[in-house]
């Protein structure tokens, strides 16, 4: 599924793996126990032995998520749109003497995997670079297991395309539609990569709104249950306005999901 949307996002993450941008440094520090702090398992209400689990760390690149799964015992597959990002795993795995298989391609399009092949899916911020989010949720609820958990972290839909450089001296200003499908771009954040050092002008990020109704209507009609849901902020109460801690603050820019999946359930109701 090579269209514009694959062609910009393989283009832009290639770009930041080449400049060593924050989420394409491998986790190189990690034990069993960072590991499972690093991932939040207890935070987020994950119990018990994760040892021969299947993983799916989808567009999930950079040797980080995978690296801290495969040193608890899982059974970790990294899916990514990034070569580039997935050499990034493959250094991790060999750091630690585990392993992982990689696989990449379009979040879009999981048609490497079989029906039912993972215990866990676990999804951090991607869900924006592309169109429309159903698409994706029905490929993981086809590849997890019934009962599966699917962990799905993205864009707070009310902020997505905000940022703290929209300080107008009294607030945060939304300028850009509540619409499915509305496309969003920013600068990328200071912390993101240094950018005087970056070897390319690295385009800025494409994303595409999804509203909650998308998000949440999209996710039940596949048979997901939700579990666990939470706004993240900065907690920053010092930052002065106009700074990323301040916004991050006023204006929670993530959200964080756990869903199981049941995909017989609107049968049974």
């Amino acid at each position: 599924m090579k269209d514009d949307v694959y062609l910009y996002n393989h283009a832009r993450w290639e770009a930041l793996a080449e400049a060593n941008a924050l989420f394409t440094r491998p986790k190189l520090d990690l034990d069993k126990k960072t590991a499972r702090d690093y991932l939040g398992l207890d935070r987020l209400g994950v119990d018990g032995d994760l040892s021969g689990k299947t993983v799916l760390c989808l567009a999930s690149g950079g040797g980080q998520q995978s690296a801290a799964f495969a040193l608890l015992g899982a059974l970790v597959s990294v899916f990514d749109i990034s070569p580039s990002q997935l050499e990034r795993d493959k250094a991790a795995a060999e750091h630690y003497g585990v392993r992982i298989d990689l696989y990449q391609g379009d979040m879009r399009d999981l048609s490497c995997f079989d029906a039912d092949s993972f215990d866990i899916v676990w999804h951090p911020y991607s869900l924006t670079f592309v169109p429309d989010s159903r698409v994706v949720f029905h490929e993981v609820s086809r590849v997890l297991k019934a009962g599966g958990l699917y962990h799905l972290m993205c864009a707070n839909p009310f902020f997505s395309g905000v940022t703290h450089k929209d300080w107008n001296g009294d607030g945060y200003t939304l300028k850009h539609p509540y619409e499915d499908e509305a496309v969003t771009s920013y600068p990328d954040q200071e912390w993101v990569y240094d950018q005087s050092k970056s070897p390319v002008k690295i385009q800025e990020p494409r994303e595409y709104r999804q509203t909650l109704s998308r998000v949440m209507n999209g996710l039940i009609k596949e048979g997901f249950l939700l579990a666990y849901f939470s706004e993240i902020k900065s907690n920053d109460t010092e930052s002065l306005p106009g700074s990323w801690g301040h916004f991050a603050n006023i204006a929670p820019p993530w959200i964080e999901f756990i869903w199981y999946n049941y995909p017989n359930i609107l049968k049974q109701i």
